[in-house]
């Protein structure tokens, strides 16, 4: 079979795509990818559907080895990775697709920033779907091989690329994510909550703590006050990704993809859908601060973040195979050659 071979699993490496919907009422939570974006341009720069299964990695340390033909890949996201091969390494450039001749490497090193995740797109991945998804959750064994994360031996199977294929890339690299306050939308329990505590989450600075997987994130800071301590718990209700709860200690958990369908500790706040990427891929020790928004400015921004991710998507276009040069590379080039003086007829071509 033709495929990526795991050499190195790296961190909680697994298979992912949009989520398994429609099952949260029976338990299961959607799962997929922490950033649905980088996952869609991913897959555009690859040749695939948008929302076909891709690897989703953290802080390096994932290793592929094309098998079984030459395979493309493309790496979108905060983390930096390089091409292996008999002659050496290169880097490889993000938001790009690059082909990857059997036997070569894929090498996933760190973090060039506060994010902490990366998306792997593989053209011609072929996982199978369990309820409708290969979104991997470890918790109940769903998803793409087995349920599991990725361990090293793994064989991700994938058709051959076609070397006369053109390569593409993004005509424009995306700005880096805003570095503004994450938006949240009250509720549905701040009335558990006293005053002070939705002015302290709007306003103090939280760091992300040591405690942040795939399920959720605590973050530290300044404690958000209960009304009182029968305020602490309810009775367990619905949760959903970007959830905000706070237990008896006042310090916020927020719930991501694979965060539980229901919990009994109350949710002073929700982060916006369209925010709730930024805050998923962060770092722990990374600062996050926090502002209010109603619910119709968090259904605008929706709205205007899809229609710039169609319009990202529009902007992929075709490149030569080979990487564009480096600044060292141009610096040493004489980019200034065949120069004509304007003034003198003996250096005017025909």
């Amino acid at each position: 079979m033709s495929g990526l071979r795991v050499v190195s699993a790296g961190a909680l490496s697994s298979l992912q795509d949009l989520g398994r919907h429609g099952w949260r009422h029976l338990g299961v939570p959607a799962s997929g990818v922490l950033d649905p974006e980088a996952m869609q341009v991913a897959n555009r720069l690859v040749g695939n559907r948008l929302d076909a299964p891709v690897l989703e990695t953290f802080d390096g340390g994932l290793c592929l080895r094309a098998e079984g033909g030459d395979i493309r890949i493309a790496l979108v996201g905060g983390l930096v990775a390089e091409r292996r091969h008999s002659e050496g390494a290169e880097v490889l450039e993000t938001w790009r697709s690059h082909l990857l001749a059997e036997g070569e490497e894929l090498r996933v090193l760190g973090a060039i920033g506060e994010r902490r995740c990366a998306t792997v797109a593989v053209a011609g991945i072929r996982i199978a779907r369990q309820l409708g998804s290969a979104a991997t959750y470890v918790r109940a064994g769903l998803g793409g091989l087995d349920g599991r994360n990725l361990s090293t031996g793994d064989l991700i199977p994938a058709t051959p690329a076609d070397r006369g294929r053109s390569e593409y890339r993004m005509a424009q690299v995306p700005p880096t994510a805003a570095d503004g306050p994450i938006r949240l939308v009250a509720g549905p329990q701040d009335d558990h909550f006293a005053p002070s505590a939705l002015t302290e989450l709007g306003s103090a600075e939280y760091r992300v703590a040591i405690e942040a997987d795939r399920m959720g994130m605590r973050l530290n800071g300044p404690p958000l006050a209960h009304r009182d301590a029968r305020c602490r718990e309810i009775v367990s209700d619905a949760t959903v990704p970007g959830s905000i709860q706070v237990p008896g200690n006042g310090q916020p958990i927020v719930l991501l993809a694979d965060g539980q369908t229901a919990g009994g500790y109350p949710k002073i706040a929700t982060v916006i859908t369209a925010d709730l990427p930024r805050i998923a891929t962060l770092r722990p020790g990374s600062a996050v601060r926090f502002s209010w928004v109603d619910v119709r400015t968090a259904q605008s921004i929706a709205r205007a973040n899809a229609s710039r991710l169609h319009a990202l998507l529009d902007t992929v276009i075709a490149c030569s195979g080979a990487p564009l040069p480096d600044a060292a590379v141009l610096y040493r080039a004489n980019l200034a050659g065949n120069a004509v003086n304007a003034l003198d007829p003996r250096t005017w071509s025909s």
